[in-house]
């Protein structure tokens, strides 16, 4: 069952998590529906790359081969083919169907009146990676806003938290840090939750008042690793390449807006390795294995990015093994992280940068006055018991 939190992680145990399971997305469940809950409405779909049937056929091409009248395609960040890493990114047409895909990481953020204003309903179906800061959810959320608004039905068509549905960490998010990349106050870094449940919650929390639908997934359970659904991996973003990538991201992204430091993008492992010109490689990682942190040990590494921070120069970090997933507090990596590197290089982190990542203003102080990880991690113990009572409200998934 679902224990209390404990330094900042609620863990479900299940004797069954590592199933071999024949998950079926909400795209698959609609599709075996027939659709009907979109038949005879003028369609809009908000997705990207990862937008597949478990069979590997875009959901696009499979509402068009039903009959559905799909008018309007909307991509996020990263573009329709999920391969871009920048702003600015403009429209385009699908060349396999014509059908234009409006940019949301362009001129604007959210679907506009104009693009909405011949449809009947508006569909979401992105994969996501369990994480606060992954701007996919704000996307999301954006899209539903804007259907409310424009009073027509929003449906998402759920996925699987690769990281499973059970662990939960802080720091939450303060309401003078909601961002793109953090939408909605009170959640914390790692939520534990999928789209489906985080569109419900949003809905009511923030009183948007869409009609929403969420089609729900078949065959997954809360304590499912991605690799339990039997479903093919894709790279929801340039640089998030792998589940072990998508582990350690909730930790890792916590110090990717210190102007000085590489998360490892730009490398062959973003999100595995940390560096930086002023780090030296085998102190810092001596200092974490000290530390005993569950689940993962450190050893020293060079880099040299071909794009990002460092771009050409190589520079010490770590790089991060994972010896035992089930045991790993992925939030809890960089909140050590980031006390490892203020306690060894002090001064050298302008901390504020990273407010909006870590989200609580709180825990950047903490840091920031080089206190013990230990002494951080307590005090996400608190907050986090009301992230989980109202988290439990909006559960789809209750095995």
């Amino acid at each position: 069952m679902l224990t209390a939190a404990l330094l900042g992680v609620a863990i479900m145990t299940m004797p069954d998590q590592y199933r071999n399971a024949r998950t079926l997305c909400g795209i698959d469940v609609l599709a075996a529906q027939g659709f009907r809950s979109l038949r005879g409405k003028r369609v809009g779909l908000i997705t990207n790359q990862t937008g597949l049937t478990r069979d590997g056929q875009r959901n696009i091409d499979v509402m068009v081969a039903a009959g559905i009248q799909l008018k309007a395609l909307f991509a996020p960040e990263h573009g329709f083919f999920g391969v871009e890493d920048r702003g600015g990114l403009g429209d385009m047409v699908d060349v396999k169907t014509g059908i234009k895909v409006f940019s949301l990481y362009g001129k604007t953020n959210r679907p506009t009146p104009e693009t909405l204003k011949d449809l009947d309903a508006l569909v979401f179906d992105i994969a996501d990676v369990g994480v606060r800061f992954y701007t996919y959810e704000t996307t999301m959320a954006f899209g539903m806003e804007e259907a409310a608004k424009a009073k027509i039905p929003y449906f998402v068509l759920d996925r699987p938290n690769p990281v499973t549905g059970t662990r939960v960490e802080g720091p939450l998010l303060d309401v003078g840090n909601t961002s793109f990349a953090g939408y909605h106050p009170g959640t914390p870094a790692r939520h534990g939750m999928t789209m489906g449940e985080l569109a419900e919650m949003f809905n009511v929390e923030r009183m948007i008042g869409a009609t929403l639908t969420v089609i729900p997934m078949q065959d997954w359970r809360r304590s499912d690793w991605f690799d339990s659904t039997g479903l093919t991996w894709v790279n929801p973003s340039p640089n998030m390449r792998s589940l072990k990538a998508a582990i350690l991201y909730p930790g890792i992204c916590l110090v990717e807006f210190a102007p000085n430091v590489s998360v490892g993008r730009g490398t062959d492992s973003p999100f595995e390795q940390v560096g930086s010109d002023f780090i030296q490689g085998q102190d810092l990682a001596d200092f974490l294995n000290k530390r005993n942190i569950p689940g993962i040990r450190f050893y020293a590494t060079r880099m040299t990015p071909t794009e990002s921070r460092f771009k050409g120069q190589t520079i010490e970090g770590i790089r991060i093994e994972i010896v035992d997933r089930n045991k790993v507090q992925s939030v809890r990596i960089g909140i050590e992280l980031a006390c490892a590197l203020e306690k060894l290089y002090p001064g050298k982190i302008d901390w504020s940068t990273s407010k909006r990542l870590i989200g609580s203003n709180d825990t950047v102080r903490l840091i920031d006055e080089g206190q013990n990880a230990d002494v951080v991690q307590a005090s996400l113990e608190e907050p986090l018991k009301g992230f989980l009572k109202v988290r439990s409200k909006y559960l789809i998934y209750r095995n």
